[in-house]
Formats: structure tokens, sequence, C-alpha cells
């Protein structure tokens, strides 16, 4: 272990310092997109954000396989298990349903965007980063799986969440 502090901590205090480093990343996210924000506009920290997600979710979700133990064709069991150690996991409400051959994944309360609101700005438009970033994470877990955006602001279909994605299992493609 690099940090050997890290060796004397128990369960309790890990477990604290699993959500002070996930909000700390989330911190990290969120400072670094609102200054290219503030100095070049919504559209150039989206452009910036849309090509920093497309490499974090691939890294992020090969650790978290490895982590796991997964196997190359984890199946929608695998991104289910997955989905609920990134970064974030801890710090917004979610809510998996895995089906057949599906697994819908709602994002209940986005601590982004309830972030976004308190500041009185406006709504960050992740939907085109999410559909990147969703489905980056799901292809490394199994690339038998795609996604789709169900709801995901600015197009919101479902008032019960922040967002809505669904991802299905091609076994045709095994």
């Amino acid at each position: 272990m690099a940090n050997d502090f890290l060796a004397g901590l128990n369960r309790a205090q890990l477990l604290e310092l699993i959500e002070i480093y996930a909000k700390n990343w989330l911190a990290l996210d969120g400072v670094w997109f609102q200054s290219v924000e503030d100095k070049l506009g919504m559209e150039a920290a989206m452009e910036h954000d849309a090509r920093a997600w497309e490499r974090f979710t691939i890294i992020e979700a090969r650790r978290i396989k490895q982590f796991l133990h997964l196997p190359e064709l984890a199946g929608l069991e695998g991104l289910r298990d997955a989905l609920q150690l990134r970064f974030y996991a801890n710090l917004n409400e979610s809510e998996l349903v895995l089906e057949e051959d599906c697994l819908l994944y709602k994002m209940k309360r986005c601590r982004v965007q309830e972030a976004r609101r308190r500041k009185q700005m406006d709504y960050h438009p992740c939907k085109p980063v999410g559909i990147i970033e969703y489905s980056g994470f799901a292809r490394v877990i199994d690339p038998r799986i795609s996604c789709r955006c169900l709801s995901c602001y600015p197009q919101i279909t479902d008032d019960s969440c922040a967002c809505a994605w669904q991802f299905t299992l091609d076994k045709t493609a095994e």
C-alpha cells in the first residue's frame, strides 16, 4: 500500500473517506467544467467535457471490471454491479431494475444538477455527454451492451428522475 496511514483506518473511517474522495472528485469535475464554461461558454465546455468523459469512462470501467473480476462478457448483471461502484454512485440516489435483456438505470437525485440549481445556474445539458459516458462504460463491461437515453436534461421525458438510461444486451453478438 502506498499510504500506510490508510491501513490504520477502521471500516467506518474508510467508508467516510470514500465519500470524501467521491465528493472531491465531483467537485473537481464541476470546477474545471465551470472554469471552461465561464471563459469560453457552454458549447466549448461541453466539447471538452465530452472528450474527457470519452476517455475517463473507459478507464473507470476497466478498473471496476478488474476489481470485480468480471469476465469479458459480463452481461447486464456485471453492468448492474459495476454501475454501483462508479465514483459518484454513493453521492447520487439511483435505481437499477434488471429485466431479461434490459437494465434500466434511473438517477433519482443528481448532485450536479442540484448544485447548479442552488447556485442559480442553468442546468447542465448532460444528455450528449451522458450518451458518450454510459455507452462507453457499458461497452467496456460487455461489448454486446448498447445504451439508450430515455430521459436526460435538456430532453426530460420522465419527471420522476434526473435521468434515465436503458441498457440492452444483444445476445446474437456472441
